[in-house]
């Protein structure tokens, strides 16, 4: 009996030690600090909060609980003008530390004028950050970050799908604007990559059932946002983004090497909407001779061989191109950023073994959000801060967010888009981001309302010094242009 009694003791010993040690889950949670930095030579006071807010189900339980990072400027106490950008990455399993730690908030990553990483690992002061004309939150969506579900029993469909998490980021947003005071504030969503999908369908889910409304959404390196175009006019819009990466590797024949990019890329753009994409649309009716005719210039424009071009009937899908490219130098380019080289354990295969892009980042960005958050923000925990969480299955089904957002433009006149595209990234290039545009507005009557800009750059274009100086220039010039007058009425004349 005293040995039962002695084991039994041991295991409650060692399910109450365990009790003590078990990483807690802050469901509400705030740490305030204070700060200053100079942006554009001015110094600007602000206030840093880092915490968690939570997601309730329909009974008013919490279900998950989000972390964000909010920044303020504390020298100004009017907030009805003061604008609020609301921001998010996406993955759709990112976090917001991209955007946060790289693009437009007040401190910055330890990397060179290029984007690639440094050591000491840490941060600095972003002289360009638009904390001087808006107050910035950065939300990690669930399982990403430090966020996480509460509530075991809710299903993870709850959070994982395209309308899902639009929904119940939405119920977050609206706590969130509500708690700070912020319902007169302008008001801006951002988002990258997978962010622009979910900012697409989050401006139209506040609008349309939180009767929220907002200013502008700026997207990063937008996807393809439900936007249907089948698989041959896609694959065709691929061509100007191979014309940019091949110049600039050198890889184009000397008439158009020797051009500057902006000359070539017009001329490339013209090309694809006239030829290539009524060419690929035949298919096996296309006439040998007009094949080979399109096959000839594809190959000029792309840097390819033509004997390639044609194995692929004129449609090279990104993975052989990311291969083939420098094949010859037995290098590959990176995906999201294809100024970016690797090489592979074989120099056969149709597809690169990594993106050289993606594994730089990450080297930079996972060390200096740890010590910037426990060292900075004094947000301290057990959690393991996920740069990409665990958020599949996601359900991709019915999505509609690109013309979601078109209809919460129709609606609100105010609403206005901005664009900003790398024009190396291979994830989501460029000139699929600019049909994005004619598809929202197909009527063309909100083109003073939709603008795009390139940046001689990657997926994250603000990793490289110059475009991190124009591209929260072009925020800050957005931002502008989307204020409203006061008296002015939301109408159509």
């Amino acid at each position: 009996m005293r040995k039962i009694y002695l084991s039994i003791m041991m295991m409650v010993c060692v399910s109450f030690a365990w009790a003590q040690t078990e990483r807690h889950i802050e469901v509400e949670s705030k740490v305030e600090s204070t700060h200053e930095t100079t942006i554009k030579g001015k110094k600007i006071p602000y206030k840093a909060t880092a915490g968690t807010q939570p997601v309730w189900n329909e009974e008013g339980m919490p279900m998950a609980s989000l972390f964000y990072t909010y920044y303020e400027r504390t020298d100004i106490s009017n907030k009805t003008t003061r604008p609020l950008v609301i921001s998010f990455n996406g993955g759709p399993g990112s976090a917001s530390i991209w955007m946060h730690l790289a693009y437009t908030g007040p401190v910055i990553l330890n990397i060179d004028d290029e984007g690639y990483p440094v050591q000491p690992y840490g941060t600095k002061s972003n002289p360009n950050s638009i904390l001087d004309v808006a107050d910035i939150v950065y939300v990690d969506p669930v399982n990403t970050g430090y966020s996480r579900i509460v509530d075991p029993e809710t299903p993870r469909s709850t959070f994982f799908g395209i309308n899902s998490d639009i929904k119940y980021l939405a119920d977050w947003v609206n706590t969130f604007v509500t708690r700070q005071g912020r319902w007169a504030s302008p008001k801006y969503l951002i988002g990258e990559s997978y962010g622009t999908t979910r900012v697409a369908g989050l401006v139209a889910q506040l609008q349309g059932a939180h009767w929220m409304y907002f200013n502008g959404v700026i997207m990063v390196s937008p996807t393809d946002l439900g936007i249907d175009r089948g698989s041959q006019i896609k694959t065709a819009n691929y061509l100007p983004y191979y014309a940019a990466t091949a110049w600039y590797h050198k890889a184009l024949d000397a008439d158009l090497q020797s051009k500057d990019l902006d000359d070539i890329l017009p001329e490339v753009e013209v090309f694809t909407i006239n030829e290539l994409i009524p060419a690929v649309v035949k298919g096996g009716s296309l006439p040998a001779s007009e094949r080979d005719a399109i096959a000839t210039k594809f190959a000029h424009y792309s840097g390819l061989d033509k004997k390639v071009v044609l194995e692929h009937n004129l449609m090279v899908p990104t993975n052989f191109f990311w291969k083939e490219l420098l094949r010859d130098q037995g290098m590959t380019i990176g995906r999201l950023d294809s100024r970016y080289k690797g090489f592979d354990q074989a120099g056969t295969g149709s597809r690169p073994d990594f993106d050289p892009a993606l594994t730089a980042w990450n080297h930079a960005f996972a060390p200096a959000f740890n010590i910037y958050a426990k060292e900075t923000l004094k947000y301290n925990t057990d959690l393991t801060y996920n740069l990409f969480g665990p958020v599949h299955p996601w359900d991709r089904s019915n999505e509609n967010t690109g013309y979601d957002l078109g209809t919460a433009m129709r609606q609100n006149p105010f609403l206005h888009v901005m664009v900003q595209s790398g024009l190396y990234d291979g994830g989501t290039d460029f000139f699929n981001a600019k049909y994005n545009m004619w598809q929202i507005d197909p009527t063309g009557r909100m083109a003073d309302r939709i603008s795009w800009i390139g940046y001689r750059s990657g997926h994250m274009m603000y990793l490289r010094a110059e475009d991190l100086v124009t591209s929260n220039e072009d925020i800050r010039q957005f931002i502008e242009k989307s204020k409203v007058a006061p008296g002015m009425p939301a109408k159509y004349d």
